[in-house]
């Protein structure tokens, strides 16, 4: 699995020229393409590099590059922040210090925070690396899934996202989910080449899934920032929530994702209501936590 996992300069390369259009890159396509994207020369003179040059880059003969060189593949190849962090990472000329792998935790200070974002009617949860989840707050279990009850082995995003059939009903946009979540720990075996666990669960996630194989072929990396994520629960229906990341001071390797609604908009009023099936006793023969939630307005 070490093969599958260590990040590769040449792959990147390669697949970042294949989803780059002659068109999106300005030039005119001369004739029928054997293959999708741009030829090595057209993205040799965009870069101002030697077609020989550029062609040992993707051929794995030359395995380093200045930075001036990375910069200009990265402009060439039109690479957003995160692909163009990840080109640098992976092109380093100095082999990766292997560190210790310190158990991540978390400090009580962020527990507090999501205690508040609780009280706030807003989920939030903690990542660290390998998208292990760390922590989150009540609306975050009940919206998505309660980690903390799970064995320790099981909590982490991309294993819910690509094993547990409840996420392919949960996500209303799973593909895109699946893709954003395997583009993400691309990023992270890009920083750490020589995780154990990190190697462990592309590889749990290669044989049990074939959507994971397919997008962990893409070469693609991801960092989510801000966006949106689109829900369909099983009890309080169709909802929408905006998202944004935040790092703690504490470890840089830990993002805090916390989810907000619009006020009086129907995505509020469905976390209301599961905010209200935690706190229902209960509940009586005939009724439903859902629906005595809905009748008390909450």
């Amino acid at each position: 699995m070490a093969d599958q996992l260590e990040p590769s300069l040449a792959d990147f390369l390669r697949a970042a020229r294949g989803r780059l259009t002659p068109e999106t890159a300005g030039i005119s396509d001369t004739g029928r393409r054997r293959v999708n994207g741009l030829r090595r020369e057209e993205l040799a003179m965009l870069a101002g590099v030697s077609v020989d040059y550029y062609t040992r880059l993707e051929q794995g003969r030359s395995k380093s590059a200045s930075l001036e060189v990375l910069d200009a593949l990265a402009d060439a190849l039109q690479l957003d922040d995160s692909e163009r962090s990840h080109l640098h990472t992976i092109a380093r000329r100095e082999p990766a210090r292997r560190r210790a792998d310190r158990p991540q935790r978390l400090h009580e200070s962020t527990r507090e925070l999501l205690v508040t974002f609780d009280a706030a009617l807003q989920p939030a949860f903690v990542l660290g690396r390998r998208l292990d989840v760390l922590g989150h707050n009540r609306l975050a279990g009940l919206l998505v899934a309660d980690f903390e009850n799970m064995p320790a082995a099981q909590r982490n995003q991309a294993r819910f996202i690509f094993l547990d059939p409840h996420a392919r009903d949960l996500y209303a946009d799973w593909g895109g989910v699946a893709a954003d979540t395997a583009a993400m720990l691309r990023m992270d075996a890009g920083k750490h080449p020589d995780d154990p666990k990190l190697g462990a669960l592309v590889g749990e996630l290669s044989i049990h899934s074939p959507e994971f194989v397919k997008l962990w072929a893409r070469n693609r990396v991801h960092e989510r920032s801000v966006g949106t994520k689109r829900y369909h629960h099983p009890l309080v229906g169709d909802l929408t929530v905006a998202y944004q990341a935040l790092t703690p001071g504490d470890d840089p390797e830990q993002t805090i994702f916390v989810y907000r609604t619009e006020p009086r908009s129907a995505s509020r009023h469905a976390l209301q209501l599961l905010s209200g099936i935690a706190d229902a006793p209960a509940t009586p023969a005939g009724t439903t936590a859902v629906s005595r939630a809905a009748e008390s307005g909450t």
